[in-house]
């Protein structure tokens, strides 16, 4: 039987192409994936290893200053650990947000990992966590150091003057050297200023305390006795590590992050195979029928119908086999090209080989053969129970009634279970999204079911349009599409699965997009706002700054503040009085916003309907800092996006805070926004590349444009998928043309010419892909609209939108894969000389 399975595999060799490319795609993601995550963590892991060479004792400090009161890593405590036994030197480190200008003013590198710190040089003048190509580190005031990256990309040399921000005004700093370095921020992408320790202390902390200190061994010495001597002597909001732990405990974080991407790949790949299982279930169904009357001579001469399966089961295993390992090569291919492409992202990778190990090889083949096998397994049980005589009489096993009713039952009642829990957890809520996953699931496999029986009556309906638009060979495009309804929704059902993520992940980001963007055009009245590239909160001299500048006509910030009331903490914001009006739209709906002036609070519905507050009443509250006082409700507001539950002026919160975290700013100018007046504020902000000036349109690309880049990501990914659905596509009518040869031969010989038989191919495509998609943008819609339900209280402003122009993008794009998947099929048909296909067996 194993050399009959090989003979079939070796005589159908074009028919099972489709089934081999299919696997092979899924299983060149699954194994890139493993290998390019696998080569990731290899070379952070030994980048992390190589951070810590030398590193006896780590030591961390979680706490900043507070209320003056003396905090991080004192001189004196790192001086007392230089004089225990063992230990060789002493190193401490601050660090802190730093952003450098191009020559063009823009910031340089990813802005969340832009940093600053401090060189610190041993006895030697060097400092072993960099190695300088060119110059030295700074020692004085005034001067900095750059990393390589960043000094190339700004184009400095020694000597040259580079504008720095950190978290005060920007500053003018002369350059003293250029260095190469392991730090992880710089290998993602950011960059590293160097400050002289005492600037940087003075910048980050505080004059004679650091964050971090490393100490090193005297040679012989044990780390595990210098972590036993330093604990006791480093205050108790710190934490100290052996470096060996360190390595250990930043390869473990490499690992889980790692980890995530993995799953998120896989998962995206698992999509894929699973559509995949349909291609493959489709083309063993069609071998079978083919091959009728040898599987029934085979049973005629002794074969059992075990056997007969297992000979099934073993051109699947064959299949599987030979698309894993060139899938696999493939998926090499495609681990070094993500890690080439992340520089195209400015992301960088540490060096190192491709890290190709047995785990992506093992589970390549024992996915990919299992997937293929698994699909095959029930056209080989049908294949197994087909009757000898029967089939030698070249009838083919037709579904009973029964079975038809049965399968259309099981469907019904999978769906409409699957729509009772998306129903039911879209009532829920935000706590309902658990159970909207499970019954996607089951509407998912439901709608697979009765696919074969939907695919009758909605084809049905278009089958008119085409015979009055194709003539004949409308008809019979029309006639044949519902000929074999389970072939037609096995087809149809790969692109309905696809089209479903797909249409649910438009209307979820569109319709998030659609409200983000009304926050912004209803609430932002304010031509400009003003926040940090790091996102660490603007300094409150900007304030200031900004109040001179000329054309600035009113400005508020938005001063992010928590107090307690009894045991609940609220959030407030807080702006500025006479102000915040005219830069945001807040609809009072009882008392007025001229009580902030009064030191009186504003709160939104929601918020006063929870607590039972009222305009008039006085609600006692605990201050950050722990005193306590009491606030007035002096009106209430419709919720909103922008800003938070509470609204108070900023002399209320701000004598109460250590550090007044300012999110953002938002200005309005007089005339509107102006070249002249977006200059100004430029200006006035000293031209800092770390301060962002957007206008209108930067305000809702900030809000929405990280939806569009996810939407963007995810068609990406789920682009393997739908391309495997062209492929069913393909695979069925190159196989059903093959099956069809006698019928189209007497087609031809009876007047119908090459131009329609391709026409009749085409049309026959376009029919099931575009019935695929309909299905897939329905039970997609419907998705979109219940996960839409449980973000609800999250998004004030949110409202279903329907997409309609992408809705129609994708049904456009389903004909044309019919039209492109059928160009094959439909020139092999035409192609077909009449008198051999009517004698055709």
């Amino acid at each position: 039987m194993f050399r009959t399975a090989l003979r079939n595999v070796l005589a159908h060799k074009a028919r099972l192409l489709m089934t081999v490319l299919a696997v092979m795609l899924g299983m060149a993601f699954v194994s890139g994936t493993l290998i390019f995550t696998d080569t990731l963590s290899h070379a952070f892991r030994k980048q992390s290893a190589k951070s810590y060479e030398g590193v006896a004792v780590g030591i961390t400090s979680y706490v900043g200053i507070d209320d003056g009161e003396e905090t991080g890593l004192s001189q004196r405590t790192l001086d007392r650990i230089g004089e225990l036994d063992g230990v060789a030197s002493v190193t401490g480190r601050v660090n802190g947000f730093a952003g450098v200008g191009d020559p063009d003013g823009k910031l340089i590198g990813a802005e969340w990992s832009n940093t600053g710190s401090n060189f610190a040089p041993g006895k030697d003048g060097e400092d072993p966590a960099y190695d300088f190509t060119d110059g030295s580190g700074p020692v004085r005031d005034g001067q900095v150091a750059l990393d390589e990256g960043t000094a190339a990309k700004g184009e400095y040399e020694v000597g040259d003057k580079v504008r720095v921000a950190t978290n005060g005004p920007v500053r003018e700093f002369t350059l003293t050297g250029v260095f190469t370095t392991d730090d992880g921020a710089v290998g993602a992408g950011g960059s590293l200023v160097l400050f002289d320790t005492s600037l940087a202390q003075r910048l980050y902390l505080k004059p004679g305390h650091f964050h971090d200190a490393t100490v090193t061994a005297a040679p012989g010495a044990d780390d595990e006795r210098i972590l036993d001597a330093v604990k006791p002597l480093i205050p108790e909001n710190s934490e100290a590590k052996t470096g060996a732990t360190l390595a250990e405990d930043q390869a473990w974080t490499i690992e889980q992050d790692m980890s995530s991407l993995n799953q998120m790949l896989l998962s995206f790949a698992g999509i894929a195979l699973f559509v995949g299982v349909f291609l493959i279930a489709n083309t063993f169904t069609m071998l079978v029928a083919q091959r009728t009357r040898d599987l029934a001579l085979m049973r005629a001469v002794g074969a059992s119908r075990k056997q007969i399966t297992r000979s099934v089961l073993a051109e699947a295993g064959l299949v599987g086999l030979v698309a894993s390992v060139v899938g696999f090569g493939l998926g090499v291919a495609l681990a070094a090209g993500l890690r080439s492409g992340m520089a195209a992202f400015d992301m960088k990778v540490p060096g190192g080989p491709l890290v190709i190990g047995t785990t992506p090889l093992i589970t390549a083949l024992a996915v990919g053969i299992l997937v293929t096998m698994f699909a095959a397994w029930l056209p080989g049980r049908r294949a197994g129970r087909i009757p000898p005589v029967a089939a030698m009489n070249s009838v083919h096993a037709v579904p009973t009634t029964k079975s038809l009713v049965v399968r259309n039952s099981i469907g019904a009642a999978v769906t409409a279970l699957g729509v009772a829990l998306i129903t039911t957890g879209a009532a829920i809520g935000e706590n309902g999204r658990e159970i909207i996953g499970g019954g996607a699931f089951f509407a998912l496999v439901g709608v697979i079911i009765l696919i074969p029986l939907l695919s009758r009556p909605v084809i049905a309906l278009v089958r008119p349009l085409l015979v009055r638009a194709f003539g004949v060979a409308g008809k019979l495009a029309g006639q044949n599409a519902v000929r074999n309804p389970r072939r037609t929704g096995a087809t149809a059902s790969a692109l309905a699965i696809g089209l479903t993520l797909v249409t649910g992940l438009s209307v979820l980001g569109v319709s998030m997009g659609a409200a983000l963007d009304k926050a912004t055009t209803d609430q932002i009245k304010a031509d400009y706002m003003i926040e940090t590239a790091a996102g660490g909160g603007v300094d409150r001299s900007a304030l200031a700054a900004l109040d001179r500048a000329p054309g600035v006509s009113a400005l508020s910030p938005d001063q992010s503040a928590y107090f307690r009331v009894k045991d609940d903490y609220v959030a407030a914001t807080g702006v500025t009085p006479g102000d915040v009006e005219r830069v945001l739209d807040i609809d009072v709906v009882n008392g007025s916003l001229s009580s902030l002036g009064k030191g009186q609070m504003v709160v939104d519905e929601k918020t006063a309907a929870e607590q039972g507050w009222k305009v008039g009443a006085t609600v006692p509250v605990t201050f950050d800092d722990g005193k306590k006082g009491s606030l007035k409700v002096g009106a209430v507001y419709k919720e909103g996006t922008v800003l938070s539950s509470v609204l108070v002026d900023t002399k209320v919160i701000t004598p109460h805070e250590a550090r007044p975290y300012i999110s953002r700013i938002y200005v309005k100018t007089d005339g509107g926004p102006s070249d002249a007046n977006e200059t100004a504020l430029v200006n006035a902000l000293g031209k800092n590349p770390a301060i962002s000036v957007m206008d209108q349109k930067d305000i809702r690309d900030e809000f929405g444009g990280q939806i569009n880049m996810m939407l963007n990501i995810m068609y990406g990914l789920l682009a393997m998928a739908l391309l495997i659905a062209v492929l069913g596509v393909v695979n069925t009518l190159a196989m059903s043309v093959f099956e069809r040869q006698q019928e189209i031969g007497m087609l031809r010989a009876i007047g119908l010419d090459r131009p329609r038989v391709k026409r009749m191919v085409r049309l026959e495509a376009v029919v099931i892909s575009v019935f695929g998609a309909v299905v897939g943008v329905a039970l997609g819609s419907f998705l979109g609209w219940a996960i839409g339900q449980t973000i609800k209280d999250e998004l004030p402003l949110y409202a279903l939108v329907v997409p309609w122009d992408r809705i129609g993008v994708f049904l456009v794009l389903a004909a044309l894969v019919g039209v492109l998947a059928a160009m094959w099929p439909a020139r092999s048909a035409a192609k077909l000389n009449m008198l051999n296909a009517i004698k055709a067996e």
